[in-house]
């Protein structure tokens, strides 16, 4: 059975907030994508083909859109999925020697799992978070922020005991249907478009 033969109620309902149209059918490519990552925890080649069937195009344009988003993987992933920014501002802070540290101590590369299926590791582009340099993303929870190796190996206990710290920024933001940002922890950010007070004055 494919992911998504029980649940049409969903699928009606992720495409029922695009236009009827191809380009509509394909913006739902994201949302379906998500639906399976959130649930295996990764897209195999079959989901990106079942995708694809759905959004009326190809399972190479489905990869190609995951490709350029660090947030989608094509592999399982471990417990705790850790990114090391390795952009310019994170490796000048450090990111390239706590890559090392990271792979070194965990005995893992990219695209492995620990033998305990505890953790994997991955190498991702820009997290925008240069002012707190060395940034290292945990799963979609948030970023730990200024990591040292001290900090990294304090982390890494925490994880093998499964108690980790909050991270220290509960990003990335989710944005709800009704347009609101919110954090990880379930905190509002910004303003929606429900909240938009008409002009004063008449027309601009």
């Amino acid at each position: 059975m494919t992911y998504f033969a029980d649940k049409q109620l969903l699928v009606t309902d992720i495409f029922s907030r695009y236009p009827a149209t191809p380009q509509g059918r394909r913006s739902a490519l994201m949302p379906l994508l998500r639906e399976v990552q959130d649930a295996l925890g990764y897209v195999s080649e079959a989901h990106m083909a079942e995708i694809a069937r759905l959004c009326g195009t190809t399972a190479t344009e489905v990869r190609s859109v995951m490709s350029f988003y660090s947030t989608y993987h094509t592999l399982p992933t471990g417990r705790y999925h850790l990114q090391v920014c390795s952009t310019l501002m994170c490796a000048l802070a450090g990111s390239d020697e706590l890559w090392d540290h990271l792979v070194s101590v965990l005995d893992v590369q990219p695209g492995e799992v620990t033998a305990d299926g505890r953790f994997s590791v991955q190498k991702v582009e820009c997290l925008g978070s240069c002012g707190t340099a060395p940034v290292v993303q945990l799963n979609d929870e948030g970023y730990y922020e200024q990591v040292t190796r001290t900090k990294c190996d304090r982390l890494l206990a925490a994880m093998r005991a499964d108690a980790p710290p909050p991270p220290d920024n509960p990003v990335p933001v989710t944005v709800r249907e009704d347009g609101r940002q919110m954090t990880a922890k379930g905190e509002r950010v910004g303003a929606s478009i429900h909240d938009l007070a008409p002009l004063a004055g008449g027309e601009a």
